[in-house]
């Protein structure tokens, strides 16, 4: 799995298509006073670190299982966005998407 559009010393056989993953995760409430005190005082919030390394893993997680279903063996070209969405903007959504190629 990569960023970039191929990977050196292995091109690309067989590009078998877009491959997604989607993760949408909710912050609790201790989670929110902990980084509302982090906003406070400054500093990183590492609890909100957490929760978004944790499902940006999970949406790469997904994604590389739909490409493999696809037959592919690599993802090429992938993109991770975050976002924050529902009520407040109390939810946390990552996005991935890449090309599923065979090597």
């Amino acid at each position: 799995m990569t960023t970039t559009p191929t990977i050196e010393g292995h091109p690309v056989k067989e590009y078998k298509g877009i491959v997604t993953g989607e993760t949408i995760i909710g912050a609790n409430v201790f989670k929110d006073f902990m980084a509302g005190l982090t906003d406070f005082f400054g500093g990183r919030s590492s609890q909100y670190e957490k929760v978004l390394i944790e499902a940006k893993k999970t949406s790469l997680g997904e994604m590389a299982q739909r490409a493999q279903a696809m037959g592919a063996n690599a993802i090429v070209g992938i993109d991770v966005d975050y976002e924050t969405i529902g009520q407040g903007n109390s939810m946390l959504m990552v996005a991935t998407s890449g090309t599923a190629v065979v090597i």
